[in-house]
């Protein structure tokens, strides 16, 4: 099943994450907070600075933020540089004692009783014995090596083989029991994921009681960040929703640090960053909206055949492709050039789902026929609705996209 809306429905975001019109949306939400008429935007000829419609005193306001932002990012600049012309006036101290510092440390190491034994004096025992006795044909009691070693193998050694044998095989017996415990957890929250609100709160008690145990385990914390995604849908309140959203921000990053390889672990972070730049400043909406991008990207860079990170590209692009010509000048003035996407490339990820995994989610086929709306392909948008409907309504997600599609309907004349 795809995700709910409101996690993949990462509109803010995507439209951040392409230096989209947030910081429009945001400026007209406050103007309208303030019982004042939301300005309208227009970019001059001499330099396309953003100024307001309202007169003198209002494009004094805007270039004073504007001024304030730049200055704010100057110094956090000038911070970054500080910090790494200490880090790197330090270790230009420190280099001239590494050569000393390596050289004691081998010498404390290899010296033994004031000598280092010759690596050609290190062969085992067991065997310079056997070939002592083989060649010379002298008892295992008079074998002895060219170094002084005793080359026989004596009961006490063997003794100590025997229990190292064993202990090693205990060791290995436990770890095999470990790994048996993670599969048999992970089967469990897996079928929890799937199941009703009750069961995925289960899901996210049990993963939390096994964390000290299995939390370095990438298997585990991705699905410890798909646990809080399902609680941050589930949750009744802002605060909690936010607190849910950046935990799992949290393991997601524990878990692409401790395997970069791993698809899910890109797939759910990039969703994480979704969820928690509904909670952002603008600046950090951006930021999330570029992770959301590119940890999305890697997901199928690595997994190419799992249908939700080309339906959460899909929505990305269709968010992307939305946005007018002045959104996307403002953007480019404010946080640079923004990514571009298209309704086709919008078009090609939904198929891709569809061929993956077809009747993957109604949500798919409502953005399938919105895609071919868009592009005058009536024909094709309608066989997409129809498709939809067949599909049962049973999650709130499809809920959702049963109202999506029903406000679609009328205006393909069906």
């Amino acid at each position: 099943m795809a995700q709910s809306d409101s996690r993949v429905l990462v509109l803010s975001v995507l439209a951040g994450a392409a230096g989209v019109s947030l910081a429009v949306v945001w400026f007209r939400s406050r103007r309208h907070h303030q019982g004042m008429p939301a300005p309208s935007l227009w970019l001059s000829s001499n330099d396309e600075q953003m100024v307001t419609g309202m007169g003198t005193p209002g494009a004094a306001l805007a270039l004073q933020a504007r001024q304030t932002e730049v200055l704010d990012r100057l110094g956090a600049l000038i911070q970054c540089v500080s910090e790494l012309k200490d880090e790197v006036r330090a270790l230009k101290d420190a280099l001239p004692q590494l050569q000393d510092q390596v050289r004691a440390e081998l010498q404390g190491r290899g010296s033994v009783g004031g000598r280092q034994p010759s690596p050609l004096h290190r062969t085992p025992r067991r065997r310079r014995a056997e070939g002592t006795v083989r060649e010379e044909g002298h008892s295992s009691e008079e074998a002895e090596s060219e170094g002084g070693y005793m080359t026989a193998q004596t009961d006490t050694e063997e003794e100590e083989v025997g229990e190292g044998g064993k202990a090693e095989a205990e060791l290995e017996g436990d770890i095999g029991e470990k790994k048996d415990n993670l599969m048999v957890l992970l089967e469990q929250v897996d079928s929890l994921h799937d199941g009703s609100e009750s069961e995925k709160k289960e899901g996210l008690t049990l993963l939390l009681e096994k964390k000290e145990e299995f939390g370095q385990k990438t298997p585990f914390l991705w699905r410890l960040m798909r646990a809080y995604a399902d609680a941050h849908d589930m949750a009744s309140n802002v605060d909690e929703k936010k607190s849910c959203a950046a935990t799992g921000k949290i393991v997601g990053e524990e878990a692409i640090m401790l395997n970069p390889m791993c698809a899910e672990s890109h797939q759910w972070y990039a969703i994480m960053c979704g969820l928690m730049s509904e909670y952002e400043s603008v600046q950090n909406k951006i930021k999330n909206g570029y992770l959301f991008k590119d940890h999305l990207d890697k997901a199928i860079e690595l997994k190419p055949q799992d249908p939700l990170s080309y339906y959460l590209l899909g929505r990305w692009c269709y968010s992307v492709a939305q946005l007018s010509w002045i959104e996307r000048r403002v953007a480019a003035t404010l946080f640079g050039e923004p990514p571009t996407a298209s309704i086709q490339d919008a078009l090609k990820h939904f198929l891709k789902v569809e061929e993956i995994q077809p009747k993957y989610s109604k949500f798919n086929y409502v953005f399938l026929a919105k895609c071919y709306k868009e592009l005058g392909q009536r024909g094709q948008a309608v066989e997409m609705c129809n498709a939809a409907r067949s599909m049962c309504t049973i999650s709130k997600e499809d809920e959702e996209a049963q109202n999506e599609l029903n406000s679609l309907l009328p205006l393909l004349g069906v």
